[in-house]
């Protein structure tokens, strides 16, 4: 399936329905929950270790993987976060489309500042209340023209909580990547990514004040203290930025993102979802 972002970029996405093999909760009408995957930098739908998140999810219901901008076989060029939270909102609203009633998102690395960003943004409730709470120049809100896109429940795994991290070799290698013309070329060539080469104007949502903003909707923020990228001082931010509505696991042993999430804390990420988001 090829969505449109609401600034007209083609976005690849994945609909594969639950694994009904398993014991997947159903609402009165019939209706299973769906979760919608936000993979990290250089990631895509096609990645195995998306494929093996989709597929401890569909122990749980329906799952949307899709390829954020500038990566796999989607259109246009990664912004590294900002306008990613366009491609979100549309596999949102595509879920909701497709008859979900309960939508939750789950997103890694840099997937996980989108969808931090997407539920602050993108609030149940109509646009006035984006309009008057939300807005950073680039979300368009819960009514957009696909149709509502807010989401019932959040879990942010590996995120930073704040921009223009360096405190690491990991961090300092990725932005050589992004701001450098040959780190780009490296992107492009070397990790399948291309790269869009302007600054941030004007600079997204921070990702510890887009926590502070998505009450009351559940939020679970999920992170290694092996996590070569970002160290626990951000899971940390974000969680005091959140207050008492999100709940913090940090994971012993655990390096970064999708490929260091394994299936058991997949399985607990899901079962999470399932009690908390509403109807689930």
């Amino acid at each position: 399936m090829v969505l449109l972002a609401a600034d007209g970029v083609a976005i690849e996405a994945v609909y594969e329905p639950a694994d009904f093999d398993a014991d997947v909760t159903q609402d009165a009408a019939g209706r299973v929950p769906v979760t919608v995957v936000a993979h990290g930098f250089t990631g895509s739908a096609g990645r195995p270790h998306v494929r093996r998140a989709a597929a401890v999810f569909r122990r749980y219901g329906a799952v949307i993987t899709f390829s954020f901008r500038g990566h796999g076989a989607s259109g246009g060029r990664s912004t590294v976060g900002d306008r990613e939270v366009l491609d979100l909102a549309a596999a949102v609203a595509w879920a909701r489309r497709l008859g979900h009633r309960t939508v939750w998102t789950v997103g890694f690395s840099m997937g996980g500042s989108v969808v931090l960003r997407h539920a602050a943004l993108y609030p149940a409730g109509g646009p006035d209340a984006h309009a008057s709470r939300h807005a950073d120049g680039h979300g368009s809100g819960p009514a957009d023209a696909h149709g509502p896109a807010h989401t019932d429940a959040v879990v942010a795994v590996s995120a930073p909580a704040r921009w223009y991290y360096r405190g690491t070799a990991a961090m300092r290698r990725l932005h050589w990547v992004v701001t450098r013309p040959l780190g780009r070329a490296v992107g492009r060539y070397g990790l399948r990514t291309r790269i869009h080469t302007s600054d941030w104007d004007p600079v997204p949502l921070d990702p510890a004040e887009a926590a502070a903003r998505i009450a009351p909707t559940p939020l679970l923020l999920v992170h290694g203290d092996r996590d070569p990228y970002f160290p626990l001082d951000h899971p940390r931010a974000l969680a005091t930025a959140a207050g008492p509505q999100a709940d913090l696991w940090l994971e012993p042993g655990m390096g970064h993102a999708e490929n260091a999430a394994d299936e058991a804390l997949l399985a607990r990420i899901a079962d999470w979802a399932a009690r908390r988001a509403p109807g689930g």
